[in-house]
């Protein structure tokens, strides 16, 4: 099956993205450990990263990966330009290892790859962007029963999260901020995906800027980013960039794909065979990320070696026998 025109577009888009967010991890890593040198740590609930200009450069490269980002949904499904966050996940990694000095191991490269594989096999079955031409119809989609309900149970969980796990466990369960930067998440990709599609067809010539619907997707992918900006400052800044990153591209694109299927009904088009295609990718995506987890801590710690005969402690312990 081949790629769209609009679909390549998508991907050109979502792997540029993938680049400058890849970088935004090590740059703001950098300022916020800086921060944390001279100020309460973003982590602890400060906010000196704000007076840092390595943390203001690294919002300044995730901005910019997020506008190439906003336009690839702009022109392709979530399906598809999504899992290519997986990109980003092996950049910052990579990245990390060599300025940052947060040791990856040879299984977390093995891990990096599985989730680059199951990226591919999920955008090479990915589903062709249905044509919608007016804002309403995404108004449409957004306010059906079934899609109401997951966002009322987002906003749920997120509040849960916030008032009664953060204080308890976020500094010691990684889940926490990065589930509340998730779940956001998902309702941010779907207002970006209607507010992308709104400037799409104003840049055309039809001005979608004339319907309340329009200025309420802005609204919501405003408050979502800023919150998501947040509690992903604390999750840099408590845990290991390369583990933030591939926990979240996991949850996100889980979640993401998941809201995208309920709203947008993107394999209404598709076979049983090319579903399960793109299933089998993302379990290959999981698998590769469960494996860079659970390696993160392989080789970082030096072994303590016996005390050699002659030694003081050898000889502090005879003198005491």
């Amino acid at each position: 099956m081949g790629i769209s025109s609009d679909n390549l577009h998508g991907l050109v888009l979502a792997v540029s993205s993938s680049v400058f967010i890849g970088c935004s991890f090590i740059i703001k890593k950098k300022g916020l450990r800086k921060a944390g040198d001279t100020g309460t740590r973003a982590g602890s609930g400060g906010y000196a990263y704000l007076y840092q200009p390595w943390w203001w450069a690294g919002m300044i490269a995730m901005i910019v990966g997020e506008t190439a980002n906003f336009a690839a949904y702009a022109y392709a499904p979530a399906i598809l330009v999504t899992p290519l966050g997986a990109l980003s996940i092996i950049f910052s990694a990579v990245l990390a290892h060599f300025i940052l000095e947060e040791k990856l191991h040879i299984f977390g490269v093995l891990g990096c790859v599985l989730c680059m594989v199951g990226s591919v096999s999920i955008v090479m079955h990915a589903p062709q962007e249905k044509s919608i031409h007016s804002v309403k119809e995404v108004w449409h989609l957004a306010t059906e029963p079934g899609f109401l309900v997951y966002s009322c149970i987002v906003l749920v969980l997120v509040a849960v999260l916030i008032v009664r796990f953060v204080p308890l466990y976020g500094q010691t369960h990684l889940v926490v901020y990065i589930g509340i930067c998730s779940l956001m998440g998902s309702l941010t990709v779907m207002s970006v995906k209607a507010l992308g599609i709104a400037l799409k067809l104003t840049f055309s010539g039809m001005n979608q800027f004339i319907y309340f619907q329009t200025w309420f997707f802005t609204v919501v992918v405003i408050a979502c980013c800023l919150l998501q900006i947040n509690y992903l400052n604390m999750a840099l800044d408590t845990f290991n960039t390369a583990v933030v990153s591939p926990v979240y591209y996991v949850m996100f694109t889980s979640l993401t794909i998941f809201a995208s299927m309920i709203m947008f009904k993107d394999w209404d088009s598709q076979d049983a065979s090319q579903i399960a295609t793109e299933l089998c990718g993302f379990v290959t995506i999981l698998s590769g990320t469960f494996l860079l987890h659970k390696t993160k801590d392989m080789g970082n710690h030096t072994p303590v070696q016996p005390p050699v005969h002659g030694s003081p402690s050898h000889n502090n312990s005879n003198s005491n026998s």
